[in-house]
């Protein structure tokens, strides 16, 4: 499916917080969901390179995960980005180093084993730290392979998403929560799968 380009506007401030017509930004607490574009991907590269230079060896590796990152998934228009670091128990140096960026933390955002911090008052970007190669690592990057390497499990999880969306569109963690059951049996099946 072809997609049209969409179009870029920098923030009045010029400081590198570009908004794109791909990420429209997200209300906290809402659900929207937008057709897959190669943007995404794109957008994803471009911030990559940011993080990277702002984190250093705060960074070990960085992931783009989500469904923004599985090719024809319908997604919430916001970037999800995982970001493997040595031990990042602590948010202090993390909060240094992406708040010149424009994320703030999101102390309170209750995903186990991850700091998370959110670009923008309606989001555009996610970036979710965890202990690179750890539980949450692994489990973030399987789910994402599995999508990308199964059609009919990327259109099984699109169907789910669509009929959630419709039910709690204003209720994104009711959304998250019922999507949980086919993310926690798609890590199973996964695990199943790998050798021993």
């Amino acid at each position: 499916m072809d997609h049209p380009p969409s179009k870029t506007v920098r923030h009045p401030e010029g400081a590198g917080l570009g908004n794109d017509a791909a990420l429209p930004g997200l209300v906290h607490g809402t659900v929207q969901l937008a057709e897959w574009t190669p943007r995404w991907a794109e957008l994803f590269a471009e911030e990559a390179a940011r993080l990277r230079v702002a984190l250093g060896d705060l960074a070990i590796a960085i992931e783009h995960y989500g469904s923004t990152s599985v090719p024809g998934l319908v997604a919430k228009p916001l970037l999800d980005i995982l970001v493997g670091g040595p031990e990042p128990g602590d948010a202090a140096p993390y909060i240094a180093a992406l708040a010149p960026l424009g994320y703030d933390y999101a102390a309170s955002a209750g995903v186990p084993e991850h700091l998370v911090f959110g670009r923008g008052t309606a989001r555009t970007h996610l970036v979710h730290v965890v202990r690179y190669g750890g539980g949450a690592w692994q489990r973030a990057l399987a789910f994402r392979d599995a999508l990308r390497g199964d059609a009919g499990l990327r259109d099984a999880y699109a169907a789910l998403k669509r009929g959630l969306a419709q039910r709690h569109g204003a209720e994104r963690s009711r959304y998250t929560a019922d999507k949980s059951a086919f993310v926690e049996r798609v890590l199973e099946e996964t695990t199943k799968r790998q050798p021993d």
